[in-house]
């Protein structure tokens, strides 16, 4: 009988020990044992303008609604990218005059169909009538680049010069492009164990990318760039640190080399916040030339950005694992950069916001 019971230990200690040895590593995902001083930020420290938000439909929004769950983060405005055009942003904008004109501008967006030789004139016309209707900027999404094809299916370039009717108007009007091109360069990379991205690509398949889908990472950053280039007179802000926030060095030689150049810091904090001295220093450098923005609006998300730019705090996790397994470390960044970062830059480069609800 004892060794009956024996047995029956020892094979459950076995089922046991091989139930634990099956933990994968996307389940890994332990709390951690160390003991720091933790100083969370609900509220960040100046109100901010999140320059890379989407709300679909807005003219149908609650913007009161919206407004209240912006107070409890100290955000003064947001910038909605996904305004659409014509119709849209009409009725967006009755919308916000109507409700909250203080707190909310909108972007336009081009429509990518039918491109031919006539495209260019027509698209910046719509942007005029856009521009006369309340947009105060244009967002491109990635569809550029990846997807848009013309008239004949062939894929369109960043830098197709049938194009440049529009990025010229943006100019014009003294409206800037927010323009998020391609993705992270690790999604063009073999998906194997050197990949630093290999569990976003786990988790999200799709997002695995080759160079003939549709074409070289590098290919397509120096399309975007060649705009920039070509069109100095047009601000140009590359969403996400243009994909360099792991490169910091490199990002500052291309504001160095492009005047017109912004970038915004939305869905990328998880590189700033792993290396925070060099990243303090960036910021400190190119305190006239970084905006805040989120991208995905979820009010729960913003305390990890402000906790990264306001504290000096120490080994904290980012929210999404497969976004940033790795812990993240405060800048604690000075008060003139802050309200630079928060506000101040957007100010100067988005028509139409009331800079008196912000501090000098």
């Amino acid at each position: 009988m004892k060794r009956h019971h024996f047995l029956i230990t020892c094979c459950f200690l076995i089922l046991q020990q091989a139930s634990l040895a099956q933990v994968t590593f996307e389940e890994y995902n332990p709390p951690s044992s160390l003991v720091v001083p933790e100083n969370p930020i609900s509220k960040s420290k100046f109100p901010f303008i999140d320059v890379h938000s989407h709300q679909w439909r807005m003219g149908e929004r609650d913007l009161n609604e919206l407004a209240s769950e912006m107070d409890g983060l100290n955000m003064g405005l947001m910038v909605n990218l996904s305004g659409g055009n014509g119709k849209a942003i009409v009725d967006a904008n009755k919308n916000i005059q109507g409700n909250q004109p203080k707190r909310f501008l909108v972007f336009a967006n081009a429509n990518f169909n039918n491109i031919d030789d006539d495209w260019g004139p027509r698209a910046a016309a719509q942007l005029q009538r856009d521009f006369e209707q309340g947009a105060r900027g244009l967002k491109i999404f990635k569809s550029l680049g990846f997807s848009v094809k013309d008239e004949d299916g062939n894929r369109v370039a960043v830098d197709d010069p049938r194009l440049d009717p529009l990025w010229a108007k943006c100019g014009e009007l003294g409206i800037p492009v927010l323009i998020h091109t391609a993705d992270p360069k690790q999604f063009w990379e073999p998906f194997d164990a050197n990949n630093e991205r290999w569990l976003e690509l786990k988790t999200h398949p799709r997002r695995k990318r080759e160079d003939n889908d549709p074409a070289p990472w590098a290919q397509m950053i120096e399309e975007q760039h060649n705009v920039f280039k070509k069109h100095s007179k047009t601000t140009f802000i590359a969403a996400h640190m243009g994909w360099y926030g792991n490169d910091l060095a490199h990002l500052g030689d291309l504001l160095d080399e492009m005047p017109n150049m912004m970038v915004e810091i939305g869905a990328v904090i998880a590189e700033l916040g792993r290396q925070p001295r060099f990243a303090k220093a960036f910021m400190e450098k190119y305190q006239d030339r970084v905006l805040f923005g989120k991208d995905a609006y979820n009010p729960d998300e913003y305390p990890t950005y402000f906790r990264v730019l306001e504290s000096e705090d120490e080994y904290f996790p980012y929210y999404k694992k497969y976004h940033a397994y790795w812990k993240m470390y405060g800048l604690g960044l000075s008060d003139e950069v802050l309200k630079k970062i928060y506000y101040k830059n957007a100010i100067r480069i988005i028509p139409g916001i009331d800079a008196s609800a912000f501090p000098k």
